[in-house]
């Protein structure tokens, strides 16, 4: 029965492997050859080519015996084995019970170790039930290659129930249970097992059980672990075997003990291309990206010629140095080198290019892939994510359908394109791809759910982004920094504080962008205390160093303070440079405490940078216009026009019905314009401003262009008047604009949902206003 079951599996491959019809003629005078020898040198004959991997002079010697023993087809089917030829080692099996021989106990680990690389799980239980009615499940060597097999193929339980049923174990027992329950992902029960062989039964680990513990160690981030087993190497001397100070090394980078693997290095008698990847993979994931680069310079001067996953564990830390030369540098090296084409190592230079920049240099690469993967597919989405084309990358989703069910979307295309549907702020577009993520199946994945949760919060939808939260069965420390940042780019602190609150009594450990989420909550809300507190916790309790981010809140709080010099102080102080962005809070700062001086010392810092300064003179001039410094103003009126710069052009959006109406600054192309301007006429005397003559309202053309840079003009007024008239009572009514909203419309919309009693929502380029009653979550400091 077990034969029929096996024979059917197998039954497509070819009798006659292609190893078996070359050199004909060479079988057939061997086989002339095996005729004339005696039975005891054919087995010798038979076992000398099987050893040897010359499979087809086996198989001709293999015929010539008439009556093959045991020990004959177990030579066949161990040769092919060893061969990872594992159908036709099956194949023989099939054969020599039909021969009606009975397998013995050299049968079964042979054929059981075929059946774990095919991953023939139920054959191999079949197996394992017929080797038990045999009498041969107490077996030493059978119960390890049953402990390997349950430890592939699952469930990793099945591999523990023959482990502990063993009367005996050896050595390679506890190695292979060992490392059965590392490649399940328990690391814990790993080093539990590797300390009980040595505490409970006295057993002494030998380099494969050492190295497989250190990759526990890996896996659970547990140094403290891996420096036990480091003087246990020291002890037994295995020091000198490079594969295990290899394995040793690697604990050390991936834990993050640098200087210890630094140490380690510099000690080792052989360095090979190997320990120098994992050195600069270990720099990479620490953090030191120069470090990395210094490590590839080491490599070469020594003489070691570095491969593609030199190249693929370098290429992070030339991404965290956003050196786009360096990047081209290892794009041609891997050229020169013929390492690619490769998928991964193209895939990974793709990023590389999405991340520092390079987009076009990354679309080259993608239209010259010869084959891609959906991997290939996510990259280049998530390039041009990355590089702000949310267009391009939502026809390039597009084309990606369309190119039939094998390239299906994953969870990782998912949390590629939904940035992009956040870029576009379409709470329409954004209920489309959430219907898709459901049609897919993927409502439990918690990846796609945190990106869900971020498109809602940023296409002006908090309560989506909840519903989404609340409704998750398993969440991650990344749940809950996109859900307290959710409430922070609203301007609602306080829910965001207590979130994080929470988040620490469930047990979820916080991370450093957990930190950034709460030090944005507060700069938002003006939290100037806590602020400081949570800044102060971060680095003396959680031991993290303050990110660029991290610094631009703290300046952002200062400046809610009023004190400008402290601030000026800290950004010297900074443990990292500071860049245009922290000098960008500064000017900020200055200009809600009207200090023009503070705000040409920021101004004079950013254009230092070289970047597009657009924001910055536009910032001045309104501060010099407001205070009556006409010449100044007009200077940089000029300096705009000299450097062909443009101030951003206001747009304005409102979502009714799902529809999506745009209000851009200077045209008046609206079917309704004429109410339009009317309502916001009125709504603008309401809040107490000076409104365009209505007596002009028989003149289309006069109100037109009729103080055109009268506020109520201003596209956020228009897309809230807008949608007061063409909304239900009671229902909140959205506006998403593209730039900063002015001091004036801040005011009025302000006053507005004071006496229509209804809540208005207004997103510009730094958060999301919420006017409730008279009053913007903002606190009026953006």
């Amino acid at each position: 029965m077990v034969a029929r079951a096996i024979s059917h599996l197998v039954c497509s491959c070819c009798i006659t492997h292609p190893t078996y019809q070359s050199n004909r003629s060479k079988q057939l005078n061997n086989k002339r050859t095996a005729v004339k020898l005696h039975s005891s040198n054919v087995s010798k004959l038979l076992i000398s080519h099987v050893d040897s991997g010359e499979l087809a002079e086996a198989l001709a010697v293999f015929q010539t015996i008439k009556n093959a023993t045991n020990f004959h087809w177990n030579a066949m089917i161990r040769g092919h084995t060893n061969c990872e030829l594992h159908e036709e080692a099956i194949r023989f099996y099939v054969q020599m019970q039909n021969a009606g021989k009975v397998e013995d106990k050299f049968t079964f680990p042979i054929v059981i170790k075929s059946c774990t690389r095919l991953s023939f799980r139920t054959q191999g239980c079949t197996i394992h039930a017929k080797l038990i009615k045999l009498g041969l499940g107490s077996d030493v060597f059978i119960c390890n290659s049953l402990i390997a097999m349950y430890s592939k193929l699952g469930p990793i339980e099945s591999a523990e129930r023959v482990f502990l049923d063993m009367p005996a174990r050896d050595i390679v027992s506890w190695n292979t249970m060992i490392d059965g329950y590392l490649s399940n992902g328990e690391g814990l029960k790993s080093l539990s097992s590797f300390r009980q062989m040595q505490k409970d039964f006295g057993l002494k680990p030998d380099q494969c059980g050492v190295m497989s513990a250190l990759r526990a160690c890996n896996k659970e981030l547990s140094p403290k672990k891996g420096k036990e087993i480091h003087c246990y190497v020291i002890k037994q001397g295995f020091e000198l075997d490079n594969q295990v100070i290899t394995t040793l090394l690697d604990m050390y980078c991936k834990c993050g003990e640098m200087r210890h693997a630094e140490r380690l290095f510099h000690n080792m008698q052989e360095r090979n291309v190997v320990t120098f990847n994992v050195m600069i993979n270990g720099y990479a994931l620490s953090n030191q990206p120069a470090m990395a680069v210094v490590s590839l310079m080491e490599m070469q001067e020594s003489g070691v010629e570095p491969d593609a996953i030199t190249l693929l564990n370098l290429i992070p830390s030339l991404t965290q140095l956003r050196c786009s030369s360096h990047g081209r540098s290892v794009h041609g090296f891997a050229i020169r080198k013929a390492c690619l084409p490769d998928l991964i190592l193209e895939t990974a230079l793709m990023v590389m290019y999405a991340k520092i920049g390079e987009l076009n240099s990354a679309i080259l690469l993608f239209d010259r892939m010869p084959e891609r993967t959906l991997v290939s597919w996510n990259a280049m989405i998530y390039a041009y994510v990355q590089n702000g084309k949310a267009l391009e990358a939502l026809d390039l989703f597009v084309i990606l359908l369309k190119e039939g069910t094998s390239l299906k979307p994953d969870a990782f295309t998912i949390t590629n394109i939904v940035p992009a549907y956040s870029e576009l702020a379409s709470l329409r577009h954004a209920g489309q791809i959430h219907g898709y993520v459901f049609k897919l199946e993927y409502g439990t994945n918690t990846l796609v759910h945190n990106s869900m949760m971020h498109m809602y919060s940023r296409c002006g939808d908090l309560n989506a982004s909840r519903k989404v939260f609340d409704k998750m069965l398993e969440r991650d420390v990344v749940s809950w920094n996109t859900i307290i940042l959710a409430y922070a780019l609203h301007g609602i602190g306080s829910t965001a504080l207590d979130l994080f609150k929470v988040m620490k009594e469930m047990g979820y450990e916080p991370n450093n962008d957990t930190f950034q989420s709460v030090l944005s909550a507060c700069s938002v809300s003006g939290f100037i205390e806590e602020g400081w507190m949570y800044f102060d916790i971060m680095q003396r309790e959680y031991n993290f160093s303050p990110q660029i981010e991290d610094y631009g809140c703290m300046v952002d709080l200062l400046g809610r303070a009023g004190d400008l010099e402290r601030a000026v102080e800290f950004i010297e102080r900074m443990q990292v440079a500071p860049t245009a962005k922290i000098w960008g809070s500064l000017l900020t700062a200055s200009r809600n405490n009207r200090n023009i001086e503070m705000a040409e010392f920021a101004a004079e810092r950013i254009l230092n940078f070289g970047h597009d300064n657009t924001g910055c003179y536009v910032i001045l001039c309104a501060m010099y216009s407001d205070a009556g410094r006409w010449e100044d103003a007009e200077r940089i009126r000029c300096l705009l026009k000299e450097y062909d710069l443009h101030r951003t052009r206001g747009r304005s959006l409102v979502e009714l019905n799902k529809n999506t109406c745009s209000f851009v600054e200077g045209e008046k192309s609206h079917h309704q314009i004429y109410t339009i301007l009317v309502a916001s006429d009125i709504l603008s005397m309401e809040a107490g401003e000076s409104a365009v003559n209505l007596l002009n309202k028989f003149n289309l053309q006069g109100v037109l262009k009729e103080k055109v840079k009268q506020p109520s003009r201003h596209t956020v007024r228009l897309a809230v008047s807008f949608g007061l008239i063409s909304s239900a009572n009671g229902t909140p009514v959205l506006v998403k604009k593209n730039i900063r909203i002015c001091n004036d419309c801040h005011k009025a919309v302000k006053k507005i949902s004071s006496f229509t009693g209804r809540e208005i929502i207004v997103g510009d380029s730094t958060i999301y206003h919420h006017f409730n009653n008279g009053k913007c979550s903002c606190g009026d400091y953006w």
